[in-house]
């Protein structure tokens, strides 16, 4: 029987980040490599995925850095082929990838039918709808034989009605379903070896929402403070808060665990403002 550490451990396994470089995506990458893990960081720009990978080789980690677009079926196609010729397996993949699209906000002083800018909306649902379902084919294929496990990234989103983010809303129930979906069924072909679960984040400061969360001051927006004002612990996340759910999700302390959503909101999702 293992011990509680060797359950949580990360030792000799080969973890597939994409969006790798971004702000939960490197959290993500510092926490895999931490827990003993090698972490394959995959980001749309070359150089943010190599310095990414030398700031951890830098602190005695393990992560190598790979150029791929979410969305390009033959470019993660190539990447999947050279993590194999390297490291033989691919042992799990986070589905960091994805977040908000400027186009496919609706501000208040729009009209929400004329002023919606459905193409914003369409690539709002194709990055975080096919940014997650393509690396999912792509590399979770490779744990057909040998196992291992897929995290996708959620959103408190679709649980309850978030004003102007209607196309990432949409994209992330898409996720929520998806999960589950997908988490049965590849049990019922390939038994226990595939796990697919979820972390659901509240409400985090990254690139994607800055413009919404915080003025040009840096001051906090009349939407963070009404975000706040609905979070029970009255302030914003910390992307390394997310590492304790995604270690116990890629490690065999979850090894009966799939189909299943955590929540990382600080008690936004359950409370009524009452």
């Amino acid at each position: 029987m293992k011990t509680s550490n060797q359950l949580f451990s990360l030792e000799n396994k080969i973890i597939v980040v994409t969006g790798g470089s971004g702000v939960l995506g490197s959290s993500f990458v510092n926490a895999i490599t931490e827990a003993g893990g090698t972490a394959i960081i995959i980001d749309l720009h070359q150089e943010n995925a190599e310095q990414k990978a030398k700031e951890i080789t830098e602190k005695g980690g393990k992560a190598f850095g790979y150029q791929g677009n979410v969305l390009d079926e033959a470019a993660l196609t190539e990447v999947k082929k050279q993590i194999i010729e390297k490291f033989g397996k691919i042992d799990g993949l986070v589905n960091a990838a994805g977040g908000n699209v400027p186009e496919s906000v609706i501000n208040p002083d729009q009209d929400v039918f004329d002023d919606m800018n459905i193409e914003g909306m369409k690539k709002a649902l194709v990055l975080n709808v096919w940014g997650t379902v393509i690396p999912t084919k792509i590399f979770g294929a490779a744990m057909k034989e040998n196992g291992g496990s897929i995290v996708n990234i959620s959103s408190v989103s679709p649980k309850t009605v978030l004003t102007r983010v209607m196309g990432y809303s949409m994209g992330k129930a898409a996720i929520d379903i998806y999960t589950k979906w997908f988490a049965v069924e590849v049990a019922k072909r390939y038994g226990d070896k595939i796990r697919v679960n979820a972390i659901a984040p509240g409400f985090f400061l990254t690139k994607q929402n800055k413009d919404l969360l915080t003025n040009p001051d840096g001051s906090l927006t009349q939407r963070s403070v009404d975000i706040l004002r609905s979070t029970p612990y009255n302030r914003f996340g910390q992307p390394e808060e997310l590492n304790g759910a995604l270690i116990y999700l890629l490690s065999d302390a979850s090894l009966f665990v799939t189909g299943s959503e955590i929540a990382v909101d600080g008690g936004f999702t359950k409370y009524s403002g009452v």
